[in-house]
């Protein structure tokens, strides 16, 4: 007797947001804003302290191990790195791991040089749409934290660029501890969530993998979100060009 046929597993909106996420690819790496291709994709940026867990996040969100550079020494990353998501013949969203910051054993001539640049893209990179923020679920916002806050909070505001807050290493607490983080990074994103923005926060463990498939969701949303709007303005430009033929039912 033959073996039954194994049934398919079901495709949700997780595993199809994993799948999206898992095929990031390395795309180009720049030390300045100019070397970045000009590139009408939009972009999710991760951004965070030097010791948050940014990387680790980064590569288990892509289920890689080594899509972005997780050293044990904080403070190595250097430039921006971009990575292409989505079919290779036609991607739909660019991940832009930014260098860390907060690492005071860093020279401070190089600190001063990164945080430079991670501003002008913070400020003026017009393909920015989405912000992932990593914050130690133990620490919660430090000073440097808010002040990168602050720093993206009027594009934020607008609905310009959606944000999302992860509270790393959720693993290391306890559930009351969790949810006492959780609450605190809550009343500290009150004032940047008012509509139109979309603010966020989850806890997020890349050991236990709490929060990567709604992050993974997240991210693929987003991607979509941006996709319909760009097709929007096209499919009106479409219609318009085609006269009354589009109106077959207006009498003259």
């Amino acid at each position: 007797m033959s073996a039954p046929a194994s049934s398919p597993v079901a495709q949700t909106p997780a595993r199809t947001a994993l799948a999206w996420c898992h095929s990031a690819r390395f795309l180009v790496t720049a030390s300045q804003l100019e070397q970045l291709p000009a590139s009408v994709l939009p972009e999710i940026a991760f951004v965070g302290r030097s010791n948050a867990g940014k990387s680790t996040a980064v590569n288990r969100l892509a289920q890689q191990r080594r899509l972005a550079f997780a050293s044990r020494t904080p403070g190595r990353t250097q430039h921006i790195n971009l990575f292409a998501v989505g079919p290779k013949d036609a991607p739909s969203v660019l991940w832009a791991d930014l260098p860390g910051y907060g690492y005071a054993a860093v020279e401070r001539g190089a600190r001063l040089r990164w945080q430079e640049v991670m501003a002008q893209y913070l400020a003026t990179r017009a393909q920015l749409a989405g912000l992932v923020l990593m914050i130690d679920s133990r620490l919660g916002f430090t000073p440097l934290d808010q002040q990168l806050l602050d720093f993206v909070a009027p594009r934020v505001r607008t609905g310009e660029v959606r944000l999302i807050v992860l509270l790393t290493k959720a693993d290391k607490l306890n559930r009351r501890e969790a949810q006492t983080a959780l609450a605190g990074a809550q009343e500290v994103l009150g004032p940047y969530a008012a509509e139109p923005a979309d603010v966020s926060v989850t806890l997020f463990s890349a050991l236990s993998r709490a929060g990567v498939d709604d992050v993974a969701q997240t991210l693929h949303t987003w991607a979509a979100a941006h996709g319909a709007a760009t097709a929007a303005p096209a499919s009106r430009a479409t219609d318009a060009e085609s006269g009354p033929a589009a109106s077959p039912d207006v009498g003259t």
